[in-house]
């Protein structure tokens, strides 16, 4: 009984990875199944493993977040058990979908990340992209952790108004 649940859980990750054509984060993953109370938070994190383990999911770690994407092996399984899906289930997860895609792609649309360069400075490194296409991408030397954290926030509020900013500067 427990291992049907657990197949079920990666399945319905599979899925959600599958439906997108972007990224998700564990959390945006997580928000959707613990809310409908699917299963726990530590056996979500098992499933995570598990299919990352299986090569089902590729996962990368930018800053705070996790961002998963399906692999040819996940989607594969996917198309030899999505029936093992509820039509409930997948009418849920289209639901949310349809509520939340627009702004999960914003999420993961915008990354930035920071790190300790050679020279002893920090450097922001800020992208935007558009499906696997990146927009615009910048590299920031600062002198301190604190000020490229501070770089990085920003960047995920004020993206917008910058990219517009340089095109309007530049074009």
């Amino acid at each position: 009984m427990i291992q049907d649940s657990l197949t079920l859980y990666k399945l319905i990750i599979l899925y959600m990875l599958n439906r997108v054509n972007f990224s998700l984060t564990t959390a945006q993953i997580s928000d959707f199944i613990l809310e409908k109370e699917y299963t726990n938070f530590l056996t979500l994190q098992q499933v995570f493993s598990e299919l990352t383990e299986a090569g089902m999911i590729s996962s990368q770690s930018i800053r705070n977040r996790t961002h998963l994407s399906i692999t040819e092996e996940g989607k594969e399984t996917l198309s030899f058990f999505k029936n093992r899906i509820s039509d409930a289930i997948i009418n849920d997860m289209e639901t949310y979908l349809a509520e939340n895609e627009f702004d999960m792609r914003n999420e993961v649309s915008v990354l930035g990340d920071y790190y300790k360069s050679t020279s002893g400075e920090y450097e922001a490194h800020l992208v935007a992209k558009e499906k696997d296409i990146n927009l615009l991408t910048i590299t920031l030397s600062v002198p301190t952790e604190e000020m490229a954290a501070s770089i990085c926030d920003n960047w995920q509020k004020k993206n917008q108004d910058i990219y517009q900013y340089l095109v309007q500067e530049l074009f």
